[in-house]
């Protein structure tokens, strides 16, 4: 077994813990493998533990992976998700080739992605990428203008809306394995069972990383983006 495949199993027995801590199923929680950097023949020992869902900060070199792993795609059924910010003049490369996007954060975008979108194929996924901290340095939509984006979105008829993706500010290693650590993700929750309240039906809340997925999943993540803990440091 490689250090990959070892990794990749101690992050799942990392989610499985945490889901039976919080009560909740042991497959409640989908793990995105975070492949920034990361090798075609290196992602495919992570094929060979059992790891199906990828995602792609840089939409260009995403696309290269993509395409030089698309016979591994058709075999195994990968997912690729498209985890960085969308520029207007990549909205083709990600219409085109990914599966699933958890940023989008304007409405401009999500237009471009909908036309752009080949015919026949499947619905794109979608997450809005919410800046629960208002942070300047972030990218998101604002916590108050989300219902009005995903109102939009859901006209589109090639993209599916699916859920809500945060990125919380940085927190210190005793925060994060503070329970408290969960009230950072409040916000993020708050927004996706308003929205389930309105009958939106979203399934994906897409909070957590290599650092902070138990506290995470704690609070109610459904998805989480785990890059360092399965490939190692990356520059």
């Amino acid at each position: 077994m490689t250090n990959i495949e070892q990794n990749t199993a101690a992050v799942r027995l990392r989610i499985q813990h945490s889901c039976h801590k919080a009560g909740r199923n042991s497959d409640a929680v989908t793990l995105l493998a975070v492949t920034k950097t990361v090798a075609p023949e290196t992602i495919r020992q992570a094929i060979a533990a059992g790891q199906r869902d990828f995602g792609e900060n840089y939409i260009a070199e995403g696309v290269e992976k993509i395409t030089a792993l698309a016979a591994e795609t058709a075999q195994y059924g990968l997912r690729w998700h498209c985890i960085g910010p969308v520029q207007s003049n990549k909205t083709r490369l990600v219409a085109q080739y990914f599966d699933w996007v958890h940023t989008v954060d304007r409405l401009k975008i999500a237009e471009r992605l909908n036309e752009q979108r080949p015919e026949g194929a499947k619905r794109l996924q979608v997450c809005i990428q919410v800046n629960i901290d208002n942070s300047p340095s972030k990218s998101g939509v604002a916590p108050d203008e989300v219902l009005a984006l995903a109102q939009e979105i859901a006209k589109l008829p090639r993209l599916q809306l699916r859920g809500i993706m945060a990125i919380p500010d940085p927190m210190t290693d005793i925060a994060i394995n503070n329970i408290a650590a969960q009230a950072i993700y409040t916000p993020a929750i708050a927004i996706f069972e308003h929205l389930n309240a309105l009958n939106y039906q979203l399934d994906t809340l897409s909070i957590g990383m290599s650092a902070d997925m138990e506290p995470a999943i704690q609070a109610g993540s459904t998805m989480v983006r785990v890059g360092t803990a399965i490939f190692g440091s990356r520059a």
